[in-house]
């Protein structure tokens, strides 16, 4: 149902925003994808203002540094947007559909943002307007244009097996999910610093295995020649603590050691030679 077509129109599935000067498709481009889904219900629309008026958004410190960005009630992937802070400027890693004016004050009074980067496709949601109210570039890895389904002049693609920012702070290519995914590092004097990883690795509830596969809601595996070049370009990461997309997806201290059992797990499962 579309609620207003004088708005830019969002999936309510997975949040994504589409242009406002095109026909939107009569099925969302990243819902209707293996990695993804089509609602039971079939596919409905809203817009902004009408999630302003039902929705906030919930901050909260996960380090004196790093902030959770979580929109409630949980609307669409219900994923959550973290806030890095940095001397060299701020980063917002993925992105949350609403940009409550209260949010927005929050990450001002923190210094605003100098970029924002993601993940993966799934978090696009309304990264166009995140950018506009804070005036700063937006950096999605080239592989993944294909699933810009809005573009706009504050998008830069980039290319290669890491972006580096400032501070230390680099975006790392790994692939996997989506043929652009990748990972956050954060340094840090104390350890070997803070991975942050959207969903291209899927802690489990246990917090005793990281997964990477083709589709988490789906269920569908990597190949193993896909598992292979995730693992080629993720097998060097060192950090100890990691942040993932959703609210029980934090691991302090032995985030290495999981990540380590977990990728002997697969290249066993794919029978790689461990030796």
């Amino acid at each position: 149902m579309n609620l207003s077509m004088n708005e830019p129109q969002i999936c309510t599935t997975c949040g994504t925003q589409y242009p406002l000067h095109l026909p939107v498709p009569e099925l969302c481009t990243i819902c209707n994808d293996d990695r993804q889904y089509i609602h039971e219900n079939g596919q409905n629309w809203t817009t902004l203002p009408a999630l302003e008026r039902s929705f906030n958004v919930k901050i909260s410190p996960l380090t004196d540094r790093i902030h959770s960005l979580k929109m409630q009630p949980d609307f669409a992937i219900a994923n959550r947007a973290l806030l890095v802070q940095s001397p060299g400027g701020n980063i917002l890693w993925d992105c949350i559909p609403l940009p409550d004016p209260e949010t927005v004050e929050f990450i001002r009074s923190k210094g605003g943002l100098q970029a924002i980067a993601f993940s993966h496709p799934h978090y696009y949601s309304t990264m166009n307007v995140w950018a506009s109210l804070f005036d700063c570039p937006v950096y999605i890895h080239e592989n993944d244009q294909p699933w810009i389904m809005y573009p706009s002049e504050s998008l830069q693609l980039w290319s290669g097996d890491s972006l580096s920012f400032w501070d230390g702070i680099r975006m790392i290519h790994t692939g996997g999910h989506f043929p652009g995914s990748c990972v956050l590092h954060i340094p840090s004097p104390a350890d070997r610093g803070t991975l942050l990883c959207g969903d291209t690795l899927l802690l489990s509830r246990s917090k005793r295995h990281l997964a990477v596969m083709f589709s988490y809601p789906n269920q569908i595996l990597l190949t193993r020649e896909e598992f292979a070049a995730f693992y080629k370009k993720a097998a060097n990461l060192t950090f100890d603590t990691l942040y993932g997309a959703f609210e029980n997806q934090d691991l302090a201290g032995n985030a290495l050691t999981v990540f380590t059992t977990s990728m002997q797990r697969y290249l066993a499962s794919y029978g790689f030679n461990l030796a």
